[in-house]
């Protein structure tokens, strides 16, 4: 960040609000909120919580925390008090600094908190600490990042600065992004897609246009007042921008490319987004522990009409920096090529451990620094890996694996069908069977048996539904995926209004 201070101090870094810093004011900004976090006690390795929405004042403490060697710990803000002091007392910082209106979230913090906005910057202002800051390494820990806990408490996921210094990777050699575009980050920024999507861009030297709320209208009109070049969306927002009136009205000639990730998209939201947003589409598939993107699909591989159609499946091959491998999740050894397998990622990316969770860190780091992503995928000969679903997804039925995100691309393909998540529920015969929890197009209607007969259409049977939910909304964390677990909580019990059953011959034969 210093050299793009000195290479381009009057470009301009960050905008958020209406308000844009250059990179020589934000070089600034970050090295007196160092010496401020220096002045307030704050030593290398020392935690330092940011319990904010995104803003300037968040990027500023993002660097002022590498150079002053602290540890950032970003937190979700939508997380309640008790989620909030589990991770506060897991992650014991040494300074916590939030917005006014999550004070009430820290209320009972031990620690001392600094308020942003006019208290944060007359702190700052304040600061007598002597004119040098200890600085990071690449080994050093440059963030702690809390996992969004769908398979239970939150864990403190640890990166290093070499980690999070691949996002100028990223943007460079995958994202064509250079000197002079403009990246919108319109994801939170405790989300490892938020925070690499600023960094990235930044160490580029462009343009990060930042959204707190990307409520559809503003990040379409965003997009236009600042020329966006490139955006990364989660499933949910593109279909929400499809879902604006005006949005073939909005000038959006200045969007080359959207990159897409975080949660499944379905065919049908993609060729809509492709045809309406009229730029090039790209997939990234990664994960928090990976340090970000595993694998990529570019844009030359988003060929709807043509011989590659097929890899719309895919999530595309290793990003440069990864290397990948299936294995048999029980065994350890490689599976058959072709063969369904947990995907293992090993780079430099990857975590060093959970924080403080020395037995979970061994369940998923092996000795030879494989990361086991707990992802049943393939792989074909040209590299390309598909995703299946995660192996605590599937569904055994009748001894037959079942993936549900196979159930849900066909499901999400019916007209009248917005959302799907299909879930395993308890069968006396079978063990289990398949059940589709469906969100209908606003004015579509369907019934279970028309949307089962419609999987038998494409599906074996014993994968296809035997029982439909029908529901207003799916359950989601803040990275937009879907909660299973909350889903299967839900609807596993006897039969309510919403669901048509059908009758069990849809098991194995």
């Amino acid at each position: 960040m210093g050299a793009q201070a000195v290479l381009r101090p009057d470009a301009p870094a960050v905008t958020h609000d209406g308000t844009t810093v250059t990179f020589a004011e934000l070089d600034r900004a970050g090295s007196a909120a160092a010496l401020a976090l220096v002045g307030a006690g704050v030593r290398p390795g020392d935690r330092v919580a940011v319990l904010a929405q995104t803003g300037l004042e968040y990027v500023e403490l993002l660097l002022a925390c590498a150079r002053a060697g602290a540890v950032a710990v970003t937190l979700n803000w939508r997380l309640s008090r008790p989620e909030i002091a589990d991770i506060l007392q897991d992650a014991e910082p040494v300074l916590v600094c939030t917005a006014a209106e999550f004070t009430p979230l820290v209320e009972d913090c031990a620690v001392p908190v600094v308020l942003l906005g006019p208290s944060y910057r007359s702190w700052v202002a304040a600061t007598d600490a002597p004119g040098d800051v200890p600085g990071s390494r690449p080994s050093d820990v440059a963030a702690l990042l809390y996992t969004s806990g769908t398979t239970g408490r939150p864990k403190g996921v640890v990166l290093t600065h070499e980690a999070v210094g691949h996002a100028r990777r990223l943007a460079g050699e995958v994202y064509d992004f250079g000197a002079g575009d403009t990246m919108l980050v319109a994801m939170p920024l405790f989300h490892v897609g938020g925070l690499a999507h600023l960094v990235g861009p930044l160490l580029q030297g462009g343009h990060a246009v930042l959204m707190a709320q990307p409520r559809p209208v503003e990040v379409l009109r965003t997009i236009e007042r600042h020329r966006v070049t490139h955006a990364f969306f989660v499933p949910t927002v593109i279909q929400s921008l499809l879902a604006v009136p005006e949005v073939e009205q909005i000038d959006l000639s200045g969007l080359r490319r959207v990159v897409y990730g975080a949660a499944p998209i379905s065919e049908t939201v993609l060729l809509r987004a492709m045809a309406t947003l009229r730029c090039e589409f790209q997939h990234a598939y990664g994960l928090t522990e990976a340090g970000g993107t595993v694998t990529s699909l570019p844009p030359e591989d988003h060929d709807p009409g043509g011989p590659r159609a097929g890899l719309l499946r895919s999530c595309g091959r290793p990003v440069p920096w990864a290397e990948v491998a299936l294995f048999d999740p029980a065994s350890g050894r490689p599976t058959p090529p072709g063969d369904v397998g947990e995907l293992w990622v090993r780079s430099s990316a990857t975590m060093t451990a959970y924080w403080r969770r020395p037995g979970e860190t061994a369940s998923v780091l092996t000795d030879d620094s494989w990361l086991r992503t707990g992802d049943a995928a393939s792989q074909d000969s040209d590299g390309y890996v598909v995703i299946h679903d995660r192996y605590k997804d599937m569904i055994i039925s009748g001894g037959e694996n079942v993936y549900p995100a196979e159930v849900d691309r066909v499901l999400s393909r019916h007209p009248a069908v917005s959302e799907v998540a299909v879930i395993g529920v308890p069968h006396a015969t079978w063990g289990e069977t398949v059940r589709a929890v469906v969100v209908l197009e606003e004015g579509a209607s369907a019934t279970g048996e028309e949307l089962i007969a419609f999987a038998r259409q494409t599906l074996a049977h014993y994968k296809c539904p035997t029982s439909v939910d029908f529901v207003g909304t799916l359950p989601r964390n803040a990275s937009g995926k879907i909660l299973k677990g909350e889903l299967r909580a839900r609807h596993r019990g006897s039969a309510r209004g919403g669901r048509q059953d059908v009758d069990g011959t849809a098991g194995p034969t």
